[in-house]
């Protein structure tokens, strides 16, 4: 059924209406007694939960739901939902495992909405497990991703309804949802904002009573542009300097390398307010032509791209005869951020290997020394992390000294 834009609008205005509603009878109610049993307070609990899901459907069909976006750092999110679910889960002995195997778990998003997010399917997998039962988070570094999966040994999902899971008021099971209560709002909700976020969620499950695993996927924040570098003590002065220069890069030609849009475009953005000509590629393949025609000072890349991954990329690179590129230094700007990924890299042929998210100042500091020296014959080389320099002002070499 198609609904009109007067329509939307109406829906929308009845539920803020009914919330508004609902809220002063409660405030009323609680002003005066007349709240005295705990199933009360939890049934009209659940029936404000249930209007502001209404609410949100509404801002969802009329196009009215937005985001604050910002640096979040996902892990902290995570467990913040975990400990208002915790309660309920203690009080059905249900156990929680939380696993991180991820380094840097900053995305852009909206603090609330992600939260929200992790919240409904945490109370979804505490609801649906039996007393005794165990939940499992973990928390990891998928390329260029961080997933997120809640797993429990709860209720299950049959496999004809694991594709309509996420639609609105779809339901697997009509008792389950009276003995449970709820209007099957909350994971539509879920759906819509994580792609929102530019993630994607997906459910997955053996079947009836073989529980069930959520996955929330997000890309990884590449640059960190409102946090505050350190600097050795005695180095301030000069490094600030050279971070309020708008020049720094000035006469510098960057290619970055990378198939997130959002990557590419903070990285732009970053670098050219530092006056450095930026050409951005979204793959090994579309990238390769630029080393030749338009010959940049300094090569950054992702290393986790589709089809030809960073490694490949710069292996293709450093086979071309200097002549033609091939001792362009390359900075690995990666979600991979083990020693062994740092080792791989740099002797794949990259100077430096700095995992996401990075600090702005950081990474123009590397850009700096690196176009400073060109690629070294023997690369793999151990190189100092992008943290570990000593930068002090200094000439900075053109595009045409860089070849």
């Amino acid at each position: 059924m198609k609904w009109s834009i007067e329509k939307r609008i109406y829906l929308a205005a009845g539920i803020a209406l009914a919330v508004l509603i609902v809220n002063a009878l409660v405030s009323f109610a609680a002003t005066r007694g007349l709240l005295t049993s705990q199933a009360s307070v939890a049934h009209t609990n659940q029936v404000i939960a249930q209007l502001e899901d209404l609410l949100d459907v509404s801002r969802i069909i009329t196009g009215k739901l937005t985001l604050e976006i910002r640096p979040v750092d996902i892990l902290k999110i995570a467990e913040a939902a975990l400990e208002t679910v915790r309660p309920a889960a203690e009080a059905k002995s249900i156990y929680i495992d939380l696993h991180v195997a991820a380094h840097g778990t900053f995305v852009s998003g909206d603090a609330n909405r992600l939260q929200q997010v992790f919240w409904n399917l945490l109370s979804n997998a505490v609801k649906f497990t039996p007393k005794d039962g165990r939940i499992t988070v973990d928390v990891q570094r998928i390329a260029s991703h961080i997933e997120l999966a809640i797993r429990d040994t709860g209720a299950g999902i049959a496999a004809g309804f694991l594709p309509f899971v996420f639609d609105r008021f779809s339901q697997a099971n009509s008792s389950s949802e009276r003995r449970h209560g709820g209007l099957r709002l909350g994971l539509a909700i879920v759906r819509h904002l994580v792609e929102l976020h530019g993630g994607t969620v997906r459910a997955e499950s053996a079947g009836e009573a073989q529980g069930s695993t959520f996955t929330v996927a997000l890309p990884v924040r590449a640059v960190l542009d409102d946090v505050q570098t350190s600097v050795p003590p005695g180095a301030s002065l000069a490094y600030d300097a050279l971070l309020e220069d708008p020049g720094l890069l000035g006469g510098l030609r960057v290619l970055v390398v990378d198939d997130e849009a959002e990557t590419r475009e903070v990285l732009s953005v970053m670098l050219r307010q530092r006056s450095a000509e930026v050409v951005t590629a979204a793959s090994a393949s579309e990238a390769f032509p630029h080393i030749e025609q338009w010959r940049p000072s300094v090569i950054v890349s992702d290393i986790g791209m589709p089809e030809e991954d960073g490694y490949a990329f710069i292996q293709r690179v450093r086979a071309l005869a200097d002549a033609r590129g091939g001792r362009i230094p390359a900075v690995a700007l990666t979600a991979f951020a083990r020693s062994q990924d740092r080792m791989r890299a740099l002797m794949a042929g990259f100077q430096m290997h700095v995992p996401k998210p990075v600090e702005a100042a950081e990474l123009v500091m590397v850009i700096a020394s690196l176009a400073q020296r060109p690629a070294r014959d023997d690369s793999s080389q151990d190189v100092p992390h992008g943290s570990d320099l000593q930068c002090t002002p200094r000439p900075i070499s053109t595009a045409s000294e860089a070849k």
